[in-house]
């Protein structure tokens, strides 16, 4: 599984307010989600977004509420992984029940808003298209690689039971 997109970055703390604010929380449609995404950070975020881009952030991405319409609003919008120099633990859990990939980069903070990234989860290399650069991130382990090719916490384990 690789990826390959445009970076947008952001710094620590991006916490679950900003990703989807609360105002936009009582629709259930993950595509109005999605237009509202990082408006209060970014508010060019979704209308800039194109599928197959990635948010890169500094550390503690994803953290205050446990909402689970944070990773959702993201997915939607078309972003194909988040990198971070770390997550909130209840993000990180949220995003993987619904295959939205993430990464943990330490390095992930030398990124520049607008560089080409690729990404290969297999082996967690994070390739800087735009500068030359490289950077490891920890890949996934083969069951999560499963789970996020599913579709998700539910999607894999309906086909384990079956």
């Amino acid at each position: 599984m690789k990826a390959r997109g445009k970076a947008f970055c952001y710094g620590d703390n991006v916490d679950t307010d900003v990703i989807i604010p609360a105002r936009y929380l009582n629709s259930p449609n993950a595509r109005e989600l999605a237009a509202h995404c990082m408006e209060d950070i970014d508010p060019k975020f979704a209308a800039s977004v194109r599928n197959g881009d990635i948010i890169v952030a500094g550390r503690n991405f994803g953290c205050g509420s446990s909402r689970e319409h944070a990773p959702l609003a993201i997915k939607a919008c078309g972003v194909s992984c988040v990198i971070a120099a770390s997550f909130a633990r209840i993000f990180y859990r949220n995003a993987l029940n619904i295959a939205l990939p993430i990464l943990e980069c330490p390095a992930a903070e030398t990124i520049a808003n607008g560089d080409e990234l690729s990404v290969d989860f297999e082996t967690g290399v994070v390739e800087d298209v735009t500068t030359g650069g490289s950077f490891s991130a920890e890949p996934f382990p083969p069951f999560m690689r499963d789970l996020i090719a599913a579709g998700g916490l539910a999607e894999y384990l309906k086909g384990k039971i079956q």
